[in-house]
């Protein structure tokens, strides 16, 4: 995910000039661009082989060049075979658009290059599944004479031999992104089956795949993704601050530090609902607004963990030890950990300048995909996000398993058969609402990454986490109810529910 205001632009700008130096001062022959890419620039190839493609010599080589084809081609013969499993037929819009309108297209000859690569080179941010399902594990590259050929009517079509006749694939090319990396996306192609072979009718000419039983979310899916998450961080506002409200008029003295970390824990869900939705809007700002935007939603997920794990320690205190949990200036010790460890860690962040405007492996040209301010980072994000959260949960789920034990044995001690079945119900709602205030929705995050719950999980993640406000409210209110009148009825037995 990747001081002043401009440094991502000029990060872009540099690699960018670098490559057109190396380019326009040597004419390097087409057949040794990949050669001289996986040398000089071997952490991200296919953006060097793209910009050095378009300007390379275009010279026979003397003896034939693995992967590599080149061929002299006018309307009337717009047909490339690789002899490799690829057929590569070309508009004669296309055709049309490489000369610029120079020349007639029946008459003159354009310079057709396609380059077979490994998809090794092609790597994807935060999913290295699909590099294992690209079809047949090569990448076709495709450039024709020197312009950018795109936004074609008369898409080029592209075939695939398929070995496998039961396998299902779906057509897709590698979108560079402005931080010099890329992804897999759909965008302007489409997949059709014929004589058994997979076929793709693109708009443009780029690198081109075969993802073999793929799950990319589609434009309209991550248009769906977009507005759950803007609804319900936009309820969940409002309903964790009414849930604040509620926490502070009806806490009990001798409950007063149970009820002090869920209004932290709610306070903090409430704050990263609101940066998110400013994140998002905000990220067509400058840099220093997006990189500001990007550290404050940083710093909210971080809180919204570390009071998490608040809870499940808590928890711990009143189950485990609950004949010694007096802590001095227990309070004090809590705020300085939930609010002082974010603190902490994005102010050694921002240092790093690790903020600015990102945009997830949905990106994609001319699509719905949604930039938004966060850590540009991959490392990082790896590190202060996926781990943390990864020992938050463990900690937690332990903690929940606990709970459960600590349930059955009250209930097998203290409540007769018919008591115990009347309150079944309220058991399971209690601990579905615990699972919920110890985080237990966002181990969804570790199944949205490729493999088959991609898109199911990414669809349950976004409900259940962009309406956690709401789902802590309605648990609040349902487990409060009657709370008075089981107190009365049912002393000596714990209740697993936020306290009065």
């Amino acid at each position: 995910m990747k001081g002043s205001h401009s440094l991502v632009f000029w990060i872009y700008i540099s690699s960018t000039i670098v490559t057109g130096v190396d380019t326009s001062s040597v004419s390097v022959p087409c057949y040794k661009v990949r050669e001289e890419c996986l040398k000089n620039e071997p952490a991200n190839v296919p953006r060097c082989i793209e910009n050095q493609m378009r300007r390379c010599s275009r010279i026979l080589p003397r003896v034939s060049v693995s992967g590599y084809f080149l061929k002299r081609i006018t309307s009337l013969e717009p047909t490339l075979n690789t002899k490799k499993g690829h057929v590569i037929k070309i508009s004669s819009e296309a055709l049309e658009k490489s000369i610029d309108g120079q020349g007639e297209i029946n008459d003159t000859e354009v310079c057709l290059i396609v380059s077979v690569v490994n998809n090794n080179l092609f790597r994807v941010p935060n999913d290295t599944e699909l590099e294992t399902n690209v079809h047949g594990k090569s990448v076709l590259g495709v450039w024709l004479g020197e312009k950018e050929v795109r936004n074609l009517s008369q898409p080029v079509q592209l075939r695939f031999k398929r070995s496998n006749q039961s396998e299902n694939g779906t057509c897709v090319y590698w979108h560079l992104d402005n931080f010099g990396g890329g992804n897999w996306s759909t965008d302007g192609c489409k997949t059709a089956i014929e004589n058994g072979d997979f076929v793709c009718s693109c708009n443009h000419l780029s690198f081109f795949a075969v993802l073999v039983n793929p799950q990319i979310p589609k434009d309209a899916q991550i248009l769906h993704l977009n507005y759950i998450s803007y609804i319900g961080s936009t309820l969940s506002i409002v309903f964790t601050a009414l849930t604040m409200v509620l926490f502070l008029l009806q806490r009990k003295k001798q409950c007063e530090h149970s009820v002090i970390i869920h209004v932290q824990l709610t306070g903090s869900l409430f704050l990263l609902h609101m940066s998110f939705l400013c994140s998002v809007w905000f990220s067509s700002q400058r840099d220093e607004v997006c990189q500001f935007f990007g550290l404050v939603l940083h710093w909210c997920l971080l809180a919204t963990f570390t009071w998490t794990a608040i809870e499940g320690f808590h928890m711990y205190l009143l189950l485990v030890r609950v004949f010694n949990i007096y802590i001095k200036r227990y309070l004090l010790k809590l705020s300085l950990v939930g609010w002082g460890v974010p603190t902490v860690t994005v102010i050694i962040c921002g240092v790093n300048k690790v903020y600015g405007k990102y945009t997830f492996s949905m990106e994609r040209e001319n699509s719905t995909g949604t930039p938004i301010c966060w850590v540009t980072t991959q490392t990082v994000s790896y590190i202060t996000v996926n781990a943390y959260l990864g020992l938050v949960l463990l900690f937690n789920m332990a903690m929940l398993a606990v709970l459960v034990v600590k349930m059955r044995q009250l209930r097998s001690r203290s409540l007769k058969i018919k008591i115990s079945e009347r309150r079944v119900w309220k058991d399971w709602a209690a601990l579905l609402g615990l699972s919920c205030i110890l985080g237990v929705p966002w181990g969804l995050a570790f199944f949205t990454h490729g493999g088959l719950l991609s898109l199911p999980s990414l669809y349950v993640f976004s409900i259940l986490n962009c309406f956690q406000g709401v789902f802590i409210f309605l648990w609040y209110l349902t487990v409060t109810r009657k709370v008075r009148k089981e107190e009365l009825s049912s002393k000596g037995t714990i209740h697993v529910s936020f306290p009065q």
